[in-house]
């Protein structure tokens, strides 16, 4: 065999063992993780709304806590849940779409009342959006 091929293959091995354990990487326990950020839901969107790549290089990826008034409670045919936080927009909000194992279901929202998530930021579509998220009592 000649040498370079044996540098080819160790070099195949490496990449999927590193595939494989990126693949195997248990996700971060967003219940248990102490928030990088504690804001309001208005302060959160008026950032990203005035200054997105900013706001995208010190949020996106990180865990926040949001509090707010729920604007609007929507559940899709998979039986995930969003709760759409108040943020002054008339159109826009900071959507946070609780995690899978939530035990939380779409009567506990009520439009108006006051509630805090903390999630991971994936940064703004039209919504500011925070998946895997909690609530916190």
């Amino acid at each position: 065999m000649k040498p370079y091929l044996k540098y080819i293959f160790v070099g195949i091995a490496a990449v999927v063992i590193f595939g494989i354990y990126l693949f195997n990487k248990p996700h971060k326990n967003v219940s248990r993780a102490k928030p990088d950020y504690t804001m309001e839901a208005k302060a959160l969107f008026t950032e990203f709304e005035e200054r997105e790549e900013e706001a995208n290089t010190k949020y996106l990826d990180k865990v926040l806590q949001i509090s707010g008034t729920v604007k609007e409670v929507t559940a899709d045919d998979e039986g995930g849940l969003s709760v759409t936080l108040d943020t002054g927009n008339d159109f826009f909000g900071v959507v946070c779409e609780l995690q899978e194992s939530s035990k939380w279901t779409r009567e506990d929202f009520k439009a108006g009342q006051e509630a805090t998530f903390k999630g991971l930021c994936s940064g703004m579509l039209m919504d500011v959006v925070l998946v895997r998220c909690v609530r916190i009592e």
